[in-house]
């Protein structure tokens, strides 16, 4: 079932296929808000977490849902000053934390019993930070136990494009009752793990077993590169896969993602009701590192595609 509701001032969009229950404001961001399950005894499981708002004075910064991060993912420096990066030309631009797509206005190109499309509309202060002629869309596709997000990227003008985007997940942690984040083990294999200073720079992050509890304080803030599966997973300890939720880099589960395809890993507070498990096109501030930038050629398109699951 499809349909629009009313939430403080404006209309939502609610998907409800099976168990699951999907609530968006495209128009705003291309916003996923909340994904939840209605169970077999009646109780509620938020899968990804949306917390309860008076307004949406904030909307862009609200702590929940999957924040939408294009051009580019977290702080991007030049020359050591945060939010700002210096484009193919050498010109200096201002570029917010984790890039224009989460403030910007979106129009709804599709909306039907599967999902949604979204194509972004740039103002002035987009236009400013990232002056190129594009076509960026954002493509989600629901089922009864994940989605599908899928980010195109058109390049409508005479320049390369670059680019290196990413999501920002509010996976709900703990989802059990009378359970910590101990009780829960988040997989991501890869052969290493970074962070980034205060300057920008990538530095070498304590070291993680490609398996650890949720708990481990090592997990915040923390990028994974080198990835031997595009598939991370947060499962229940002490065996079985019910529950478990996996995030995965494009449909193929098998290959592993390219080298600097990366997965971020934060929350703010070990109280947080939430973790974020974020799937990235290459680690922050990629257009002075370079690593994980992509460039798109004139009259061409790329895609970044990324599928999470619900295990039954």
């Amino acid at each position: 079932m499809f349909e629009t509701v009313p939430y403080l001032g404006q209309h939502l969009h609610r998907w409800q296929i099976g168990q699951s229950t999907f609530l968006a404001l495209p128009e705003h961001g291309a916003r996923l808000m909340n994904w939840h399950l209605t169970l077999a005894d009646g109780s509620v499981r938020d899968v990804i977490h949306w917390p309860e708002l008076a307004s949406l004075d904030n909307f862009p910064n609200v702590r929940g849902g999957n924040p939408i991060l294009f051009p580019f993912n977290a702080r991007t420096f030049d020359r050591g000053e945060p939010q700002f990066w210096r484009d193919p030309d050498g010109i200096r631009r201002p570029m917010p934390m984790h890039g224009i797509a989460r403030q910007s206005r979106f129009r709804l190109d599709r909306a039907d019993a599967s999902g949604f499309a979204a194509i972004l509309i740039p103002d002035a202060s987009a236009r400013e930070a990232y002056p190129f002629d594009y076509e960026f869309s954002v493509i989600y596709r629901f089922s009864s136990a994940g989605l599908t997000c899928e980010f195109v990227l058109k390049n409508l003008g005479t320049k390369l494009l670059p680019w290196s985007a990413g999501h920002h997940f509010y996976f709900t942690a703990p989802w059990e009752d009378d359970r910590t984040r101990a009780d829960y083990l988040l997989t991501i294999p890869a052969s290493r793990r970074l962070r980034q200073d205060k300057q920008g720079k990538l530095v070498t992050a304590p070291d993680l077993p490609a398996t650890a509890a949720l708990s481990n304080p090592d997990w915040i803030e923390t990028l994974h590169l080198g990835l031997a599966s595009p598939v991370a997973t947060l499962a229940p300890a002490g065996g079985g896969r019910a529950g478990t939720i996996s995030v995965s880099m494009g449909l193929d589960k098998q290959t592993p993602p390219p080298p600097e395809a990366t997965f971020a890993t934060w929350s703010a507070s070990p109280e947080a009701p939430y973790f974020c498990i974020e799937p990235w096109m290459g680690p922050p501030n990629a257009p002075e590192t370079k690593l994980g930038l992509h460039w798109i050629a004139p009259g061409r398109s790329e895609s970044f595609v990324v599928q999470v699951a619900l295990a039954s």
